[in-house]
């Protein structure tokens, strides 16, 4: 008897020979091991995908949004001072690179390490001096996550991050001191230069490393307390495609006159390199995984072929094919790994997708911080969930599945159905 390759036939068999109790001599409880091993292994390898491409990204834009895409230095190196020399043009320099295709705005800037004093607690901070309308164009500093004063302000005081104002105990109006070792030059020597200066503005734009170090400074009075009349350290340049930056290396050199180019990439390409490779040994790791409980459905499959011997041979003498008998045990198979990578694909999803409300909600719980900042970088945990990630996982799930099942399905096929009768 030939029958049509899949017909409901076959599909009926298929699923009765899949829920058939143990004494019937179905496989339920090793389906149901195999299903669920799926599931979770898929489910698994989608939300680490997730968050390794949200941690990436995320770093990068926060990157973006608060770095110089590209830094200009000076191309005179200062070898008592281990430093490229100050600007003395950055103004005319400025102007030039800002006319370069691409460029959204170039921008002098002071930069220097000091120490930050308030209310009997000091920290080590960075200052960055810049003008105020420089300032406003970097976005997450003048649309932060959160924040407090008035940016309009600026020029009237600083601008600091949350985390300084929390390990500071300052609010906005509050003063804060800053201790440079590099001050005023007196018949004694270089004496430490002490100035107080009032908290306007308090942004936090959720990475620890800025918002734990970073003091903005208004760009004249950077260039008094720094000893740098006339100067700037650097000048960073805003890009429109930050991505395509490498393409635009030979132009800005050339139009800031042969001086030392510096892009983000320089500065993070190798740790986005390393999210990169961790990000593929991961994917290996947890489709081994998935391999591991896939295996099980061959498992259960093996069993089913012996337990149903006597079966497969009575449908063989009532005709049926070796193709159908195949196609029979194959669906029985591939039902376990189609739907246990179904499942997988909705649990990992809205794991993904409510990922930062369950830290929240645990956090609370606990009363413990989960994800550290200081170590990642990042207030919360990032999620970036890729089509191009979950079809890559169902694909593979799917065929890992399907692959599996056909080995024990050939061997059914194969079976003759004298030997299956010989001793019923």
């Amino acid at each position: 008897m030939s029958t049509r390759p899949f017909s409901r036939f076959e599909w009926t068999i298929a699923w009765r020979y899949l829920r058939a109790r143990r004494k019937e001599g179905g496989i339920s409880v090793i389906a149901w091991y195999a299903f669920i091993g799926v599931m979770l292994g898929v489910a698994a390898l989608i939300v680490v995908q997730a968050v390794m491409i949200g941690f990436r990204e995320e770093f990068t834009d926060r990157i973006l949004g608060v770095n110089a895409h590209v830094t200009i230095y000076s191309a005179d190196y200062d070898l008592a001072s281990n430093r490229s020399r100050s600007f003395e043009n950055f103004l005319d320099i400025s102007e030039t690179v800002a006319q370069v295709p691409g460029v959204l705005r170039a921008a002098p800037v002071i930069k220097a390490q000091v120490m930050a004093s308030a209310n009997g607690q000091n920290a080590g901070v960075q200052i960055f001096g810049e003008t105020l309308a420089d300032l406003k164009d970097l976005p997450l500093i003048a649309n932060p996550e959160s924040f407090t004063g008035d940016i309009e302000q600026y020029n009237e005081g600083l601008a600091i991050g949350s985390g300084i104002a929390r390990s500071l105990n300052l609010r906005v109006g509050d003063y804060l001191q800053l201790i440079s070792p590099d001050g005023a030059v007196t018949p004694f020597g270089t004496t430490p230069r002490i100035n107080d200066y009032q908290v306007m503005y308090i942004f936090q734009v959720g990475r620890a490393d800025i918002d734990r170090t970073r003091i903005y400074m208004p760009f004249g009075e950077a260039q008094s307390f720094f000893n740098r009349e006339g100067l700037a350290d650097e000048i960073e340049v805003m890009v429109e495609d930050p991505q395509e930056v490498d393409d635009m290396r030979d132009s800005l050199r050339e139009a800031s006159g042969g001086a030392l180019v510096w892009t983000w990439r320089d500065a993070n390409g190798a740790f986005l390199s390393a999210l990169d490779t961790e990000r593929r040994v991961m994917f290996i790791i947890l489709s081994l995984v998935v391999l591991i409980a896939a295996m099980n459905i061959i498992s259960g499959l093996v069993m089913l072929v012996k337990n149903k011997g006597r079966d497969i041979g009575i449908l063989r003498t009532m005709g049926l094919t070796q193709g159908s008998i195949m196609r029979i045990f194959f669906i029985c198979g591939s039902l376990i790994g189609i739907i246990g990578t179904l499942m997988g694909l909705v649990l990992g999803t809205s794991f993904a997708y409510f990922i930062a409300d369950l830290q929240h909600f645990l956090e609370w719980v606990t009363g413990n911080q989960i994800w550290n900042p200081e170590i990642k970088y990042l207030t919360e945990i990032p999620v970036r969930l890729r089509v191009e990630d979950v079809v890559a996982t169902v694909v593979l799930a799917l065929g890992l599945s399907l692959l599996i099942t056909i080995i024990p399905a050939r061997n059914a096929a194969k079976l003759s159905p004298v030997e299956a009768l010989r001793y019923e």
